[in-house]
């Protein structure tokens, strides 16, 4: 299953028992945060849970996969994300996760 936007607010709901307005309010303040953050170049690191960069990729060939033509792709920023290695342990240990 594929964790929405909707299920965090309903999660964050249930959890603490906020209004689903709050929780929705909280949800997009922290998205709009994190965006701000990676646009400005910036980071985030979130302790046992991992690592957000925005890396530079360079121009490079490509090739329309349509037609064949050759081309040449736009530079272009891309988001990697770094599990930590307390989220990998939890992830290749089942019988230790948490609820």
């Amino acid at each position: 299953m594929t964790l929405t936007k909707s299920n965090l607010i309903n999660a964050i709901t249930e959890a603490n028992g906020f209004p689903k307005n709050q929780a929705a309010e909280t949800i997009e303040t922290l998205l709009d945060i994190l965006k701000n953050t990676l646009e400005s170049g910036e980071d985030i690191l979130i302790s046992g849970f991992g690592k957000f960069s925005a890396k530079a990729k360079k121009e490079r060939k490509g090739r329309n996969p349509a037609t064949g033509e050759e081309m040449m792709l736009a530079p272009r920023k891309v988001v990697t994300f770094k599990c930590s290695g307390k989220l990998r342990e939890r992830m290749n240990n089942p019988d230790k996760m948490r609820i």
